[in-house]
């Protein structure tokens, strides 16, 4: 049995191995990438959980939106090498474009990018879409240090880099996924077979506020915002 966090694993899996039980617990977009075939059907000897679900992207671009009302250009960072990544630039481009967002792109490859993309869009932006992956994971903090030096909002995927200092996050609960994933496992381990269990998306998301980074930032959040968070650190 193999089990995977993210859109490279699976994918790295999958070309090493057709005949070994494969489980991703957080991909993103599974049938867009090519882990499956059809999340009803993912046959082969893949399964697991996606991340991804529609509307997701126009969401986090809404909720920020409630907390920098004048938002008219917005930066995206994100690791090209993800082939997830550029599905999810598509999907923030989409309803960027019906907010009248202008998106810039930034691409992080190596740590020490993520310097050099915050010089890059220095001054040109007003908030930061950050695109999870294990890349950007590893430097949240650094992010978020950079972020509030230059005075810049962010939005995320998931509440550890809220935790870690961003200003809020929207997405599915990854240690719900992850408990679901071990269920998966254990009905293979039992038997079932990979290609008959539908890859599952998820039904619940969590929105994250960072009250101590809005203070930071000379932010307000509404109380109705604040009312439709699942969590708000301060």
């Amino acid at each position: 049995m193999i089990v995977t966090h993210n859109t490279p694993g699976p994918l790295a899996a999958k070309k090493a191995t057709s005949v070994i039980p494969i489980v991703f617990a957080t991909a993103g977009d599974p049938v867009g990438t090519g882990i499956v075939a059809s999340l009803a059907r993912p046959g082969g000897n893949v399964t697991g959980l996606s991340s991804q679900a529609p509307d997701t992207a126009e969401r986090r671009l809404e909720l920020l939106r409630e907390v920098v009302p004048g938002l008219h250009r917005l930066a995206i960072m994100s690791d090209v090498d993800n082939p997830f990544t550029a599905l999810e630039i598509r999907e923030t481009q989409k309803p960027a474009r019906t907010l009248a967002i202008e998106v810039a792109a930034f691409e992080i490859r190596r740590d020490q990018d993520v310097a050099t993309a915050f010089e890059a869009f220095r001054d040109r932006v007003e908030a930061l879409y950050v695109i999870a992956n294990p890349i950007i994971f590893r430097n949240r903090t650094r992010i978020n240090t950079f972020a509030l030096a230059a005075r810049l909002p962010t939005v995320f995927v998931g509440r550890e880099y809220v935790e870690a200092g961003g200003l809020m996050s929207y997405g599915p609960n990854w240690p719900t996924m992850w408990r679901r994933t071990a269920d998966l496992v254990d009905k293979i381990l039992h038997g079932a077979k990979p290609a008959d269990i539908p890859v599952e998306q998820p039904t619940r998301f969590h929105l994250v506020l960072n009250l101590t980074t809005a203070k930071a930032l000379g932010l307000t959040i509404s109380d109705k915002l604040l009312a439709l968070a699942d969590e708000v650190i301060e």
